[in-house]
């Protein structure tokens, strides 16, 4: 007789704790993407307005042709640097909102460091370079000073960085208003053009410039250094449990202005990209709101510098569909503005689900051959 062999049993899979997280870090931010939705088609409803029209301008905006690619994409080169620089302190365990000042004063750094090397007819090659350190450095010392007052005097990480944000405003108002004015700028004041020869140009085959593709790098490099090297895990070792790194011997207070200065060195370089390849000049337009939008976009990519870049088009597209909007709909086009918000509360709210989703944490089982 031929014996039976009967099939092995199934066993218990358990998924570890890692693949637990990954699941909650993609499946609460797309289910709190999808709540905003819902929640704004509940807002365009009661304004009498359509909301499958609504997000099909949004993706027609964005993505819809080739210039609405390359818009979405020019937008997004802020807000990728801008969102690591909200994501680089998290890791830390700070909450670190002034980007957007470091960005202005890193902008107007960069035309201020130009005007005397255009002036005396330095190369590009020589001035841009320089414009752009110059910026990253103001910035990592401008965003770095929070971090210090945070660590050694115990100022609030959040407050500061928000208070010396409006300084930075307040100081670029005061010498492109004043000492550095360029005479022509009788409507908007500015500093002087730093001339077409001095602009950032873009890649190439698109109108996009290499802000984008410094966006990029700088989320690839930020990724590996914050979770492939001993820097990265000294960070979130000293992001968990403080005291447990100070017992371990780290260089905590280093590290906490270690990060602050990484960050505002992202939000310089987004600074001197919009005077150097955008806008040409220092002027009001640096207070485009850039820092403040990395804030939700490093949020929704919970703090990953790979998942910033994904997020910031996503809400590049945002930006970029506005005029459609507006002409479409009749609608402002600071309505996105609205649905941002509402991605914002969301977001905040689902912060709450974290480790308390059951079929997150249960085991699963299957064949095992």
């Amino acid at each position: 007789m031929t014996a039976v062999v009967s099939p092995p049993a199934a066993r218990p899979i358990s998924l570890g704790p890692r693949t637990m997280r990954a699941l909650e870090a993609l499946v609460i931010p797309l289910g709190a993407l999808i709540a905003s939705a819902l929640l704004f088609s509940v807002f365009l409803i009661l304004l009498g307005k359509s909301p499958a029209t609504f997000f099909s301008l949004i993706w027609t905006g964005g993505f819809g042709s080739s210039f609405s690619i390359q818009n979405t994409l020019q937008r997004s080169a802020p807000l990728i640097l801008t969102g690591l620089a909200f994501a680089i302190p998290a890791r830390i365990g700070l909450t670190l909102i002034g980007a957007e000042g470091a960005l202005v004063l890193g902008g107007f750094t960069a035309a201020a460091v130009a005007i005397p090397l255009v002036t005396g007819g330095i190369a590009p090659v020589v001035t841009l370079p320089l414009m752009a350190l110059s910026a990253m450095a103001v910035g990592a010392v401008w965003i770095g000073l929070a971090g210090w007052l945070r660590h050694y005097r115990g100022v609030n990480e959040t407050i500061s960085s928000l208070l010396l944000s409006y300084i930075a405003v307040a100081i670029m108002n005061f010498f492109v208003e004043g000492l550095l004015r360029d005479p022509a700028s009788a409507n908007k004041p500015s500093t002087m053009p730093i001339g077409d020869a001095y602009r950032v140009g873009s890649m190439p085959g698109t109108s996009v410039h290499w802000g984008l593709a410094a966006g990029l790098v700088l989320a690839v490099a930020l990724w590996i250094l914050m979770t492939r090297t001993t820097f990265g895990f000294a960070a979130r070792m000293t992001g968990g449990n403080v005291r447990a790194a100070k017992a371990q011997g780290l260089p905590v207070g280093f590290l906490v202005v270690a990060c602050c200065a990484i960050a505002g060195a992202c939000a310089g370089l987004a600074g001197f990209y919009e005077v150097a390849a955008v806008h040409g000049q220092a002027n009001a337009s640096l207070v485009a709101g850039y820092g403040f939008t990395g804030i939700l976009v490093a949020f929704l990519a919970r703090q990953n510098p790979l998942a910033v870049v994904p997020v910031a088009i996503m809400f590049g597209a945002l930006a970029a569909s506005g005029g459609l909007i507006q002409r479409r709909m009749g609608m402002p086009d600071a309505t996105v503005l609205v649905l941002q918000g509402i991605i914002f509360v969301v977001l905040l709210v689902s912060e709450t689900f974290y480790g308390r989703i059951p079929f997150l944490q249960a085991r699963t089982t299957g064949d095992r051959t």
